[in-house]
């Protein structure tokens, strides 16, 4: 149990270490079906089609673990 938990933690850090490089290369955040708009002076983003991406990433990942 210990060992799964560690792997987590080092997965989830490295991931956040990697995400914004590999954010700005593969676009994500900017496909179509992502939202993003301004209102009243502040951002607001919402990846709709960036989250399913990655989410079916992971997905085919640990199906084939």
């Amino acid at each position: 149990m210990l060992k799964w938990f560690v792997v987590v933690i080092l997965i989830v850090v490295l991931s956040g270490v990697i995400q914004p490089g590999a954010a700005q290369r593969l676009r994500l955040g900017q496909l179509p079906g992502d939202i993003a708009f301004r209102f009243r002076g502040k951002a607001y983003h919402f990846p709709f089609t960036s989250t399913v991406l990655l989410s079916l990433l992971a997905w085919f990942i640990l199906r084939a673990i």
